[in-house]
């Protein structure tokens, strides 16, 4: 890390016995590139399979991650990133934290290969069971139980005056660390402390129990009404700034015709202008309905820009086209006769007449064109909207 990132991230807790997700159906069937652990060891290739195919074969480990994966791979997509550069590659053991249940990386290939660009991560409980310690506060949540449920457990009585001198602040930490082993873990302590100290690992800190803090630990009858757990923690964590090169890379284009005319080929949704609104030329007649027109789209919410520079119409589009605006609109001498303008389309420099005598045809959002298949300059209803 040599210099300073924005990085956006989702901390979604969820039940470590439960890791279904209420929307996974609606995701199950989308397809994703996976470059499994077992396929980067062996050498094989990346793997093209349905979310729900990958969970049941055991590559993705709980539904909340199959969930988070399919809803980065449409966000991604839906900002630009072209879906055949996109992969998403599970963390090999030696790369995986100690506390990582499941780790997947979307990467993107650029010129410079392969480019981590977001990381989701299943990071168990270890997040709050190491916030706990550091603030000795429990961190639970709790379930309650439709049916109460009555169990024999074994039970840790502390004396809290020794406890809370030998640990002060982490002695609330330390407590809940305690009572959340398994009765085996208690067992064992029980037999240890006999003759010895117990060392209580929390995370990466150990802790020593000597017998003259410990009361007693005896087997008892409880009836619980409510069930308390740490939760684990779900992390996509995206990095912004790689987000928005591998947009500018895979979307930066040269025309086949001319390979001096470059353009930016940035989806409507994320284009930050729209579209331009062009007069055919620098007459004073097209200023009435080029004010007219930018202030209707304005008032939709839509971001425009007006180039009434000096030069050809042609150069004035290549010019829209390199800084990434989808749609231009043409106002020229028939807009003066019957209130009609040309749209013309980024990509496909489709030009495409569209009849105005209403002018806010216009809507908010991502933009598309929406005909019959015109030809070029016929005076089909066109609109922008999402």
């Amino acid at each position: 890390r040599v210099r300073e990132f924005c990085q956006a991230e989702i901390e979604h807790f969820l039940d470590p016995n439960d890791k279904s997700h209420p929307k996974f159906k609606l995701i199950k069937d989308m397809k994703l590139a996976l470059y499994t652990a077992d396929a980067q060891t062996g050498g094989t290739p990346i793997m093209h399979t349905s979310i729900a195919d990958a969970l049941e074969k055991g590559l993705i480990q709980s539904e909340t991650m199959g969930y988070f994966l399919a809803r980065i791979n449409l966000y991604l997509t839906a900002v630009g990133i072209p879906a055949d550069k996109l992969r998403f590659r599970q963390h090999m053991d030696n790369e995986m934290a100690h506390y990582a249940c499941d780790c997947w990386d979307a990467e993107c290939k650029t010129s410079y290969g392969w480019v981590e660009i977001v990381g989701c991560a299943d990071r168990s409980c270890f997040d709050l069971n190491a916030h706990a310690l550091a603030t000795s506060t429990k961190l639970i949540a709790q379930q309650k139980l439709e049916t109460p449920v009555t169990r024999e457990v074994l039970e840790v009585s502390l004396k809290k005056a020794v406890f809370g001198k030998a640990f002060k602040k982490q002695s609330g930490a330390v407590t809940a660390a305690i009572h959340a082993l398994s009765d085996e873990e208690k067992e064992k302590m029980k037999v240890v402390l006999a003759s010895d100290s117990y060392k209580l690992k929390i995370e990466d800190d150990s802790f020593e129990i000597t017998a003259d803090m410990v009361v007693g630990i005896a087997k008892v009858t409880k009836t619980e009404h409510v069930r308390e757990y740490v939760p684990s923690v779900i992390e996509p964590s995206f990095g912004i700034g790689r987000i928005l090169y591998c947009i500018l890379e895979t979307n930066f284009k040269v025309r086949e015709s001319d390979e001096k005319r470059t353009w930016l080929d940035l989806p409507p949704l994320i284009a930050p202008t729209k579209c331009s609104v062009l007069p055919l030329s620098n007459n004073p007649v097209f200023v009435p309905f080029i004010e007219r027109l930018s202030a209707d789209l304005r008032k939709l919410g839509i971001p425009n820009k007006v180039d009434d520079s000096s030069g050809a119409i042609g150069r004035r589009y290549a010019r829209t086209d390199e800084i990434g605006i989808p749609f231009g609109i043409t106002v020229d001498f028939d807009t003066e006769k019957d209130e009609t303008v040309t749209v013309r389309e980024r990509n496909t420099c489709s030009r495409y007449g569209s009849q105005c005598r209403r002018w806010p045809l216009l809507s908010v959002g991502s933009v598309r064109i929406s005909s019959p298949g015109p030809t070029p300059n016929s005076h089909t209803r066109n609109s922008l909207r999402s």
